[in-house]
């Protein structure tokens, strides 16, 4: 294990804080030692208390946030209570979630050097550096770009330049994957591990996306859940526990997979590593073969249909951002949109919505052309859910919310009032209808906007990343919320989505773009086990796959197929629970 034996550089001993504005404390008699050195995942659902620890680390607790603490935190040696937020940003380096709220210069060049430049580093010296912190993070050949024209991954690498100019001893990742395609989500993965092997530095992930993280070796994996430290473990033996699951974190597929197959999961058979995993391949081969014949579903009509779309932004000649563009999505299923930033999906939906017109091609809906008709008429029949609620949220109270666009129509008060309080019983948010919006949670939120949607009785629901953020538990509390709402309304669901298990788990029909084309429409299970697609969409191949080869299963799709209907039976089980708050 790297960094043991190494001098400690962050140590919490009994430490307790609580917000100002709390009744309760958000982090209980925490007690973690961090040698130089480690590398640190922090894993927690959300509300665990895992961000509040994040923000102890670099200082905004207590001087961004207040409140009260009890117990010790000591950084690089030194009390924290004595260190104010400039010398522990010398000491911590943060690169946050939202990399645009971390972006203060012109350029990407611009951008690294704000720290020399505070500190007045002579202009050769500064260039040097700045060269060195771009080489780090494979950008050098981006220094003279806007931040607004880079991708998510990209503007992500040049906030860690910035860190890594500046020499600070630990490294906080804040969500680091929460905002990039699978591609990029995995490029950073590598790209962090790699500058720990070649600086040595002490680096820190705050994430829930575990298997992702795991890409890469940790040396340990602290988890906390209701603001309590309840694990600290090398990744073998908490892989092995059954204590993820019982607090909401989603175990890698893999590990779900051999579960379900009744394979036992022990330490010492190298969990954390698919590809060194010792597990026995007979018994999961015998498992996949066992795939009953699925039903046969009868056909619906077509409700939306796309034919050789084209479009472009501005009057320019560069390629196009939609080019010829045709699918068919059938009234009541279910379909993913996927492909890497920048491919088109957003551009899309926009077009779809009325935002944009097309240069060329049909969008028809019930086999109507939808050219001759305003955004306000499209929205009669198709509804647009963003990824962030809080865009979309224009009145203080709940009832107010959902009732918008009925008023906007023109729809009488007790039409209004009948309609809107039986789609916030289907919400879940009936007890709540007299709230105010700022008293709900993200996830309560999340369902408002939805329900203002709703209540317009589309026949079409598009959502931007619907479970972007959210932790497993919280994912799968929206994702059956909306399986509900395609099954039991006959509602038709095209969800945008980074998120390749979200695709095998829910959608019965994928959409790939790659660069503005169509490049796959088909069933998740055969798309993800296309190497040719994965690679050209830049999607991520998922650990299902990799353990059908190394079972000597011939078609991938088969193990991925059971493992999905497995699944499937577990939470018909369930009770539903809609969204939890």
């Amino acid at each position: 294990m790297k960094g043991q034996g190494a001098d400690p550089v962050l140590v919490f001993k009994d430490f307790t804080f609580q917000y100002q504005a709390q009744a309760e404390p958000t982090l209980y008699d925490i007690n973690l030692t961090v040698r130089r050195g480690e590398k640190i995942l922090i894993l927690g659902p959300s509300g665990s208390g895992k961000s509040t620890l994040a923000h102890c680390i670099n200082g905004l607790v207590p001087h961004a946030f207040k409140g009260r603490s009890s117990g010790s935190l000591t950084i690089a040696g030194k009390d924290a209570r004595t260190l104010d937020i400039f010398a522990i940003s010398g000491i911590v380096g943060t690169v946050l979630q939202d990399t645009d709220g971390q972006f203060v210069g012109l350029s990407a060049g611009e951008d690294i050097a704000f720290a020399a430049e505070n500190d007045m580093v002579p202009w050769d010296e500064m260039r040097r550096r700045v060269a060195e912190a771009a080489r780090l993070v494979d950008m050098e050949g981006h220094l003279a770009k806007s931040p607004q024209d880079l991708s998510g991954g990209q503007k992500q690498r040049i906030s860690l330049a910035g860190i890594l100019l500046m020499d600070t001893e630990i490294l906080l990742f804040d969500e680091p994957l929460a905002n990039l395609d699978p591609a990029a989500g995995k490029e950073a993965v590598e790209l962090i591990h790699r500058l720990q092997e070649e600086t040595g530095k002490t680096v820190l992930i705050v994430e829930h996306r575990l298997e992702d993280v795991l890409h890469r070796p940790v040396d340990r994996i602290v988890v906390i859940d209701r603001g309590r430290i309840i694990a600290d473990l090398p990744p073998p033996d908490l892989l092995a526990a059954d204590l993820l699951r019982k607090t909401g974190i989603r175990e890698p597929l893999y590990l779900s997979a051999l579960r379900c197959a009744g394979l036992e999961i022990r330490a010492e058979d190298r969990p954390e590593d698919p590809a060194a995993l010792r597990f026995d391949a007979g018994r999961l081969r015998s498992w996949a073969g066992e795939l009953p014949p699925e039903k046969t579903a009868a056909v619906a009509p077509p409700l939306l249909e796309l034919r050789d779309l084209r479009f472009r932004y501005g009057a320019g000649e560069g390629p196009p951002a939609l080019d010829g563009v045709s699918f068919t999505l059938a009234r009541g299923e279910c379909a993913a949109l996927a492909g890497e930033n920048g491919a088109g999906k957003s551009t899309l939906a926009a077009l779809i919505c009325g935002f944009h017109r097309p240069l060329s091609g049909q969008i028809l809906l019930r086999g109507r052309d939808l050219a001759s008709l305003s955004i306000k008429e499209r929205a009669e029949h198709i509804g647009f859910v963003l990824q962030n609620p809080n865009r979309m949220i224009s009145f203080p109270l709940i009832f107010d919310e959902t009732a918008l666009g009925l008023r906007n129509r023109g729809v009488g008060e007790g039409e209004i009032r009948d309609r809107v309080q039986g789609i916030l019983h289907v919400c879940g948010l009936y007890p709540f209808r007299n709230w105010p919006v700022s008293a709900l949670s993200y996830g309560q939120k999340k369902r408002l906007t939805i329900a203002s949607i709703l209540v317009l009785r589309p026949s079409l629901l598009i959502l931007d990343e619907p479970t972007a953020g959210q932790d497993y538990r919280h994912y799968s509390d929206i994702m059956e919320f909306l399986r509900r709402l395609n099954q039991e309304q006959d509602l038709t669901l095209l969800l945008i989505t980074h998120d390749m298990y979200l695709m095998l788990e829910y959608a019965r029909h994928a959409l790939v773009l790659a660069q503005g084309k169509l490049i796959a429409d088909d069933a998740p299970s055969a798309v993800l086990t296309d190497g040719g697609v994965i690679a050209r969409g830049r999607l991520k191949e998922t650990s299902l796959s990799d353990l059908a080869r190394r079972s000597g299963i011939a078609d991938g799709a088969l193990l991925v197929r059971r493992f999905i209907r497995q699944e499937a039976l577990i939470r018909s089980g369930r009770q539903d629970r809609g969204f939890s708050s």
